[in-house]
């Protein structure tokens, strides 16, 4: 099984060379190392880490707004580290996708845990969206051979059972998905109106 690739984003050099060491010890790689926000999402940009391990608290650039570029952008699922536990900043990092928060000081398993849950619960994520995004896929496909469907009854007097047929076997005949059929049916049935 591959390592989990990281990155770690905190402004302390003593702080980050410890975590470093607490996570290479159990086994992940550290890809990388920033002391700034901005320098994470560069590095994040760059190395496409498995998980960003970051301060909440770093100049040029917060560990919060940090990670809701990250996350916007779908780089990495992040972790914070951070000294705070307000109610505020919870909610805030919440908002800006945060996978997983680790309030200092904390225990090496603590830390662990924290990362295994993040990751597990990035990965439903991702599966999640992968999902959501297969559906709109499937939606959209139908719509455009219902209106494949329409074009061919009008055009060619079909009914609406002859009409789908008639698009499975033109799929089947030149090894083409239904979608790609109905686009080329509504096309051809767009520049015969064009013309007309």
């Amino acid at each position: 099984m591959a390592q989990t690739r990281v990155v770690i984003a905190e402004d302390e050099a003593i702080i980050r060379l410890d975590l470093k060491e607490m996570l290479t010890a159990t086994g992940y790689l550290v890809v990388g190392e920033a002391g700034d926000g901005q320098s994470t999402v560069n590095l994040a940009r760059e190395l496409r880490p498995d998980l960003v391990v970051m301060d909440i608290k770093m100049p040029n650039l917060d560990g919060i707004a940090a990670a809701k570029i990250l996350a916007a952008e779908r780089i990495a699922p992040v972790m914070l580290l951070t000294a705070f536990s307000q109610q505020q900043l919870v909610s805030q990092a919440v908002d800006a996708g945060v996978i997983g928060y680790v309030v200092k000081p904390f225990r090496e398993d603590e830390l662990f845990t924290a990362i295994e849950v993040s990751l597990a619960r990035y990965r439903e994520f991702l599966a999640k969206e992968s999902e959501a995004a297969g559906l709109r896929e499937q939606l959209e496909t139908r719509k455009l051979v219902e209106r494949a469907k329409g074009a061919l009854m009008d055009a060619q007097g079909l009914k609406e059972a002859e009409a789908f047929r008639k698009i499975q076997r033109l799929s089947m005949n030149t090894r083409k998905s239904l979608r790609e059929i109905a686009e080329a049916i509504l096309l051809a049935r767009q520049a015969e109106s064009n013309d007309s």
